[in-house]
């Protein structure tokens, strides 16, 4: 990927494709043409067939130079701008036609972190390891360990990338509450002590569960 990446810069360096600008002054900005991950890659142009086809090209040379199989059957076109026609621009490629919002790596790309709809997919994976936990007998050590090691890492993804919404900060700690405390197949119990006691450090008589609100605030730190 390495490769591909200098081929993609050297062509817009030359002028051949178009990548966009970020930053807010002239002279701190900073162009962006594409995003690897692994065996994935973002490409970002402008909507002219001109530049379609050399983006072609540049594929088909990589495949030559490299000798890997670019999977062209799993392309999709988005076009976010320009004049060019998408029906166009894709029968160039030989790919499909896609529009944002839309799923990539586990993520809902050009949709507001607020919208409880991009949150619904790690909700329901929580709900889904939970499941077959409900109907054991499990200690509250188990539980805890379980919320410790589990519940609170499936959140990790979202919450380094966006702010969590307070409802659904709610609705997960609500979740690891009753696991908590809760009987076989979740039967209700009283809630001995308050979450936040719960919640604090064990040197400081607490569980030492992980707060997600705070967790979240130290993940998104990270990218100051």
């Amino acid at each position: 990927m390495e490769a591909f990446n200098r081929m993609i810069n050297a062509s817009i360096n030359r002028g051949f494709i178009n990548g966009f600008y970020v930053g807010a002054r002239e002279s701190d900005q900073v162009i962006v043409s594409n995003l690897l991950f692994a065996d994935d890659a973002l490409i970002f142009c402008g909507a002219a067939p001109d530049q379609i086809r050399f983006i072609k090209a540049l594929l088909i040379g990589f495949e030559t130079v490299s000798r890997l199989k670019v999977n062209r059957a799993k392309f999709v076109f988005i076009p976010i701008g320009g004049t060019g026609e998408a029906g166009e621009l894709t029968g160039i490629l030989g790919c499909g036609t896609s529009s944002l919002p839309l799923k990539y790596l586990g993520l809902t790309l050009g949709a507001s972190f607020k919208l409880l709809a991009i949150w619904k997919d790690m909700l329901e994976k929580i709900a889904r390891r939970l499941a077959p936990w409900k109907h054991s007998y499990l200690s509250k050590g188990a539980r805890l360990t379980l919320i410790k090691s589990t519940l609170s890492n499936l959140p990790t993804y979202f919450l380094s990338l966006f702010p969590i919404p307070a409802s659904v900060a709610n609705r997960i700690e609500k979740i690891q509450r009753n696991f908590l405390w809760g009987g076989l197949n979740d039967e209700p119990k009283f809630h001995l002590v308050s979450w936040h006691e719960v919640c604090s450090p064990i040197f400081e008589g607490g569980l030492g569960i992980r707060s997600l609100r705070l967790f979240n605030q130290a993940r998104l730190g990270k990218w100051l």
